[in-house]
């Protein structure tokens, strides 16, 4: 998502805005938050509109929620309003995953903590895949490493969604290797320590491994062909 500082809004201070959402930083009975608002899409019809923003709401809720079941780290939710379409949470308090690597591609990598990063990946991923959550967005923006303790907190459930096909959890994998290549090249080849911790995190690796060699033949044939 774009990030726009600075600007005040009704909310608070507007951080992001994408396609779908805007994400303001404020306060929620004295304690610093997160204000995601989910807006309205005037191409659509407007009693439609307000039923797929409600669902998608509640859907992001619902599988932040689960998440945390699963023994995965998130933002701690703090209320929904069906009416404003918002989601206010915890501040997670860190840099994000993508800042990390970023600084370790100009500043050289610190392997002990790599390896840590890229275990606390895998291993909430695999946790999550096992009980049958898809994040959606698995990118490095998207993961915060929370400051006093270290541990890996995932955000932004607003594309998740559960199914416990291979074939979900493999895209969900590529999406992130991806990400890596793209963005994290320079610091090696860190998706093969996340999914050395994500075998050994998930029982159901296998058949998702082998989806994901299936994923990356179809990328290449389209990378090919483009």
């Amino acid at each position: 998502m774009e990030t726009i500082t600075g600007e005040k809004k009704d909310f608070g201070v507007l951080l992001k805005q994408g396609a779908e959402a805007r994400v303001f930083e404020s306060t929620f009975m004295g304690r610093r938050s997160i204000i995601k608002e989910r807006f309205s899409k005037k191409y659509r019809h407007p009693l439609l509109d307000s039923k797929l923003t409600l669902k998608r709401l509640n859907a992001e809720a619902r599988c932040m929620a689960k998440a945390r079941k699963l023994g995965v780290l998130t933002p701690c939710l703090y209320a929904v309003d069906p009416l404003l379409n918002t989601l206010t949470f915890e501040y997670v308090d860190g840099p994000s995953v993508k800042d990390v690597l970023l600084q370790f591609g100009s500043d050289g990598i610190v392997e002990d903590r790599m390896r840590d990063i890229a275990t606390q990946i895998g291993d909430k991923i695999g946790k999550m895949h096992d009980g049958g959550l898809i994040h959606g967005d698995l990118t490095t923006s998207n993961m915060i490493i929370r400051c006093e303790t270290n541990d890996l907190v995932l955000i932004d459930f607003g594309l998740s969604f559960t199914s416990t096909l291979p074939e979900d959890k493999a895209v969900d994998l590529y999406v992130l290797e991806r990400a890596l290549l793209s963005m994290h090249s320079s610091c090696g080849n860190v998706m093969d320590q996340i999914l050395s911790a994500y075998r050994k995190s998930s029982r159901q690796w296998c058949s998702t491994l082998n989806k994901l060699a299936q994923v990356r033949q179809r990328g290449r044939k389209r990378t090919m062909i483009g």
